[in-house]
């Protein structure tokens, strides 16, 4: 099978924030599931961004959200973790920009934040958001 990235199609952004919705209850076990964000965030936040999709036969595997004016990713999900996926639509991503690529992780997101530093980002700066918010590592490449 091979691995398509393109520009999301404006019909396939529904198909994305399902996607978003579903990794996100997957994954994120430290956030209770009524404050995770939801598909509805996800095409609110798509109509400021550039959205790519990973595509296996014309399936859905992955996507990227890139805030493209300031290089910063906003979303990297996979349906399928240890793959390969990620790192095709980081590398993508990344040929896109026109700097660094710079991210957001939630401290907790151990398996991100160990992803993120073996595809050569660095810790630039932690905070915290505001409660009940969780701490973040901003992550520069």
């Amino acid at each position: 099978m091979a691995l398509v990235i393109r520009l999301a199609a404006a019909d396939e952004l529904p198909a994305c924030a399902d996607l978003y919705a579903r990794v996100l209850a997957e994954t994120f076990t430290w956030v209770r599931p009524d404050r995770l964000p939801t598909a509805e965030d996800f095409l609110a936040d798509a109509e400021d961004e550039t959205v790519y999709v990973a595509l296996e036969d014309e399936r859905l595997v992955g996507l990227a959200s890139v805030h493209a004016p300031t290089d910063f990713l906003h979303s990297l999900f996979v349906a399928e973790r240890g793959r390969g996926i990620g790192k095709a639509l980081l590398d993508h991503v990344s040929a896109q920009a026109d700097g660094p690529i710079a991210l957001k992780v939630q401290a907790p997101n151990l398996r991100a934040e160990a992803f993120y530093l073996r595809e050569g980002f660095r810790i630039a700066r932690r905070g915290e958001d505001p409660p009940p918010g969780f701490p973040w590592l901003l992550m520069v490449r």
